[in-house]
């Protein structure tokens, strides 16, 4: 499966495949583009194996706060492009995986490389807040 974006560089649509060995580049200027992907029930590990680290978002359609956060995860998907996968896992189609990494409460936010947990972020947060959380985890993990 695959989703279509816009390129933050120079707006050109572009299928972004779910899973995929690199990470997605436009056709056309070769900007990283952002890589947000909708989990479904039974796909989940194959993005925990991502070249880049994957912040997963656990989230529910009723959730207001997750509504709040929706906004802040994507645009961090696209200041982030080619650092980051986005994966989204909605708790009430996939309860398995949430109680599997031990998510208690939504949102909740993972921060996974190699399917090891790198860092948590439960509640609602702003874009910066969340900026500056990912760019911390980020950071100690390229180091």
């Amino acid at each position: 499966m695959s989703t279509t974006v816009a390129c933050p560089a120079c707006a050109v649509r572009n299928r972004v495949p779910d899973v995929a060995a690199g990470t997605p580049r436009c056709a056309r200027c070769k900007a990283p583009l952002p890589w947000v992907v909708d989990a479904r029930p039974g796909d989940f590990d194959r993005f925990t194996n991502s070249p880049v680290p994957v912040l997963v978002d656990f989230w529910a359609p009723w959730c207001g706060p997750c509504r709040m956060v929706g906004p802040a995860v994507e645009a961090a998907a696209t200041a982030l492009a080619g650092q980051l996968e986005v994966v989204k896992v909605n708790v009430d189609e996939m309860p398995d995986v949430a109680a599997a990494y031990g998510v208690q409460g939504i949102p909740t936010l993972l921060l996974l490389r190699a399917g090891a947990v790198l860092g948590r972020q439960v509640g609602a947060t702003t874009g910066l807040a969340l900026q500056s959380w990912l760019s911390t985890r980020l950071a100690v993990t390229a180091a």
